[in-house]
């Protein structure tokens, strides 16, 4: 588990997102998805708006993507993120239209592409947050 002061946590208990900290806290990561036709809801959403269905719940995806674009910060935004560090935008391999946020330690060499991989970061009991890594 991570020991950071202070670190800000995301909300867990909203009703759009809840499924998506709950199965991370089981290192699980999924997407919303319409139960009717199949499509993937990202960003998360109660109804499809493809096929109107108010069926939807939480699909596993695999836990594998690629960066989409990155930046690197040379001043520390938060004390529980010193600097450098690199916020990376990754793309699922399973569909690249889904993309995450995640964030690196240091200034890693990266390209567009770089394959990179889940892993889960326990906060605090509860709080579970996917982050990413490059892939070996």
């Amino acid at each position: 588990m991570t020991e950071q002061m202070n670190r800000p946590l995301p909300v867990t208990d909203d009703e759009e997102t809840a499924g998506f900290w709950k199965a991370a806290t089981g290192e699980r990561l999924v997407v919303r998805s319409c139960n009717s036709c199949s499509l993937f809801l990202h960003l998360p959403k109660s109804y499809c708006h493809h096929c109107g269905s108010w069926d939807v719940g939480w699909r596993e995806v695999g836990p594998t993507g690629s960066v989409y674009t990155w930046t690197v910060l040379m001043h520390s935004i938060h004390p529980s993120f010193p600097a450098p560090c690199t916020i990376v935008l990754v793309q699922l391999d399973e569909d690249p239209a889904i993309r995450f946020v995640g964030y690196l330690d240091g200034t890693p060499e990266l390209a567009s592409g770089t394959p990179v991989r889940v892993r889960f970061e326990h906060v605090e009991p509860g709080v579970t947050v996917p982050q990413w890594e490059l892939a070996e």
